[in-house]
């Protein structure tokens, strides 16, 4: 009789605790994650860096990797003459992918900068466009821009692209002020953070703020910067 007891007891706390389990949320540090993914790595000493400034040409390859962008029809344009790049540069498809795509843009005289330093809100706002940037109306961006005090820093022509990173929670906020830095240099610790949150969003969709319109499909591009 002791030994069924124990039996029924030991079937009740199985029960028990997937309801418990499923009631809390696992935390993934989004370094480990995106290292998990293979979409960055540590260095041979096991330190990810993550205070290392990110630049263009860092940029370009995670953009191409995360979000297949060579496997669009629009990559199939011949390539583009850059006088910055060599065809010998480490970067130089990931580069020509983003250019032929309109991901990325080059600057005067055909040159691409690859070494230049990028800002939070010039880095999250191509991130955003890589995505797929939300057709949000002017008013609704204006809501979600006004929750953070330096939002006016936002060069305008990024607004509607930082409205859709912030809106799906790939922007890391600086703690305690919410504010968005974004003519700070971006590092490799904040675009692991947004690369952390879209892997998630794969998994768990944010809700769509327009429940009458069909949402687009997540990372497959929902329109231009």
């Amino acid at each position: 009789m002791k030994n069924l007891v124990t039996v029924y007891l030991a079937i009740a706390l199985l029960h028990s605790v997937p309801a418990k389990v499923q009631s809390q949320q696992i935390i993934i540090d989004p370094i480990d994650r995106v290292v998990g993914a293979g979409l960055m790595s540590r260095d041979a000493t096991g330190n990810f860096n993550a205070d290392s400034l990110l630049s263009r040409a860092e940029l370009a390859s995670l953009l191409v990797k995360t979000f297949d962008l060579d496997k669009r029809k629009t990559n199939q344009k011949p390539d583009i003459d850059l006088p910055d790049v060599a065809k010998s540069h480490w970067a130089y498809s990931a580069i020509q992918t983003v250019l032929k795509t309109g991901t990325m843009a080059g600057y005067r005289d055909g040159m691409f900068f690859p070494n230049q330093r990028v800002t939070r809100a010039e880095a999250l706002a191509i991130f955003a466009q890589a995505y797929g940037v939300f057709q949000f109306p002017d008013t609704t961006i204006s809501e979600i821009l006004a929750k953070y005090p330096d939002a006016g820093e936002i060069p305008n022509w990024a607004r509607k692209s930082m409205a859709t990173a912030l809106y799906e929670g790939f922007v890391n906020l600086e703690f305690g002020s919410n504010k968005i830095n974004p003519l700070k240099p971006i590092t490799r610790g904040d675009i692991a953070y947004a690369l952390s949150k879209y892997l998630e969003r794969q998994l768990r969709p944010t809700p769509f703020p327009f429940p009458d319109d069909r949402p687009p499909n997540r990372g497959a591009g929902r329109g231009k910067l």
